[in-house]
């Protein structure tokens, strides 16, 4: 399946912590949650009283002013922090856009209701709807976006730490990031393992295509459980990895780009807030998101975006599609000419790849339909 679309997670899993067996040797569960609470009461504190610098690193409150940051040299540690908005213009949908968003399109799997379909408990009594969802919007089916590419070239460039996805589509490791550039929050296609707690086998990418369209339910070789993809479903731990890598890369941002996410979903929405606060940070989606709460305000822990009011200093608002976006900032850059080649050039050998498979298959289905329509060899008389 694909996604960009972003897997939903309701806003009681914030608290969530790892699986105790998935976490790295220098962090646990415990610590994360902890680590996470005082980071909320230190915020809470410093913004109350008024502690803590809040420099202002960008001339200008737009892109232009972004963009001018970027080519100062001072900016050596960007963190993007990606939605569903990033893969629409590769033609997969996202979840919550009305009468064209994921959800609004389920009726045809006969679902209780449309959560239910990554729902852990529905999908291991029924796993149907989601393997044939999972057959219209597979990996490998798309191709990467602009936006893909411009954050290909930020690695290329040295100055990407990180990118934080909420997509489940893969598209970023086609576009050329490697899995220690990504932290996949709601998990990947990219592996999958057997849903039994005793056995827990991983199985490939390629495994996956083949028994999703051979329209067979994926189950262990070794236990006969059922397999799924790793991405997280409700009722499911996001990846030990987010919350222990969190607490490394976000203090060290110097720019933070959140592209195409409502900034809806809990606990990555919350990310925004883990920047010092001298970081400036640029949205880049079709409409504003993840603004402070007025309320929380008040209360002098507002972390979230701020635009328009008077005490803007360092968030921008892009309002644009993100393939738009990436390109004005690369123009701005003056890497605009040089992202257009890479797209053109990586879209043309993933044509090239395709071609030469579709003729692997097709010179083997001929073979296969020749040698069953050839008549049997006479036996030898004995």
């Amino acid at each position: 399946m694909s996604d960009s679309s972003e897997l939903p997670k309701s806003e009681k899993e914030e608290e969530v912590t790892p699986e105790p067996e998935e976490q790295s040797d220098d962090s646990s569960e415990d610590e994360a949650a902890g680590d996470t609470d005082m980071d909320f009461l230190r915020n809470l504190f410093s913004s109350a009283l008024g502690l803590g610098s809040a420099e202002k690193v960008l001339d200008e409150l737009t892109l232009d002013g972004v963009a001018r940051y970027i080519n100062s040299g001072k900016c050596k540690n960007i963190i993007c922090m990606v939605g569903a908005g990033i893969s629409t213009s590769a033609g997969i949908p996202d979840f919550r856009s009305p009468g064209t968003g994921l959800y609004a399109n389920l009726q045809k799997y006969n679902l209780p209701y449309p959560e239910a379909i990554f729902q852990i408990d529905y999908f291991k009594k029924h796993p149907e709807p989601f393997f044939a969802l999972a057959r219209e919007l597979y990996p490998g089916q798309f191709k990467p976006t602009i936006c893909h590419y411009f954050m290909k070239m930020l690695k290329d460039k040295g100055i990407l730490r990180r990118c934080y996805t909420q997509n489940i589509d893969t598209l970023e490791r086609v576009a050329g990031l490697e899995g220690d550039d990504l932290i996949e929050a709601h998990g990947t296609f990219y592996t999958s393992h057997c849903v039994s707690f005793c056995c827990r086998k991983e199985y490939s990418l390629e495994w996956m295509k083949e028994k999703i369209f051979s329209d067979d339910i994926p189950k262990c070789d070794k236990c006969s459980s059922l397999v799924k993809p790793d991405i997280v479903f409700f009722g499911e731990n996001l990846p030990a990895r987010f919350f222990t890598s969190m607490k490394m890369d976000f203090p060290r941002c110097d720019l933070l780009i959140v592209m195409g996410t409502s900034l809806q979903v809990q606990p990555f929405a919350s990310l925004v807030s883990r920047v010092s606060k001298s970081c400036p940070r640029l949205l880049i989606n079709m409409e504003k998101a993840g603004q402070v709460n007025p309320m929380m305000g008040l209360f002098g822990f507002g972390e979230g975006m701020d635009f328009d009011s008077d005490k803007a200093y360092r968030d921008v608002a892009h309002i644009s599609t993100c393939d738009d976006g990436c390109l004005a900032l690369a123009d701005l850059l003056g890497w605009k000419a040089e992202l257009e080649e890479l797209v053109k050039k990586e879209h043309a050998k993933i044509d090239s790849q395709d071609a030469k498979e579709k003729a692997s298959e097709n010179k083997g289905a001929t073979a296969k339909a020749s040698s069953a329509s050839a008549p049997p060899e006479p036996k030898a008389e004995e």
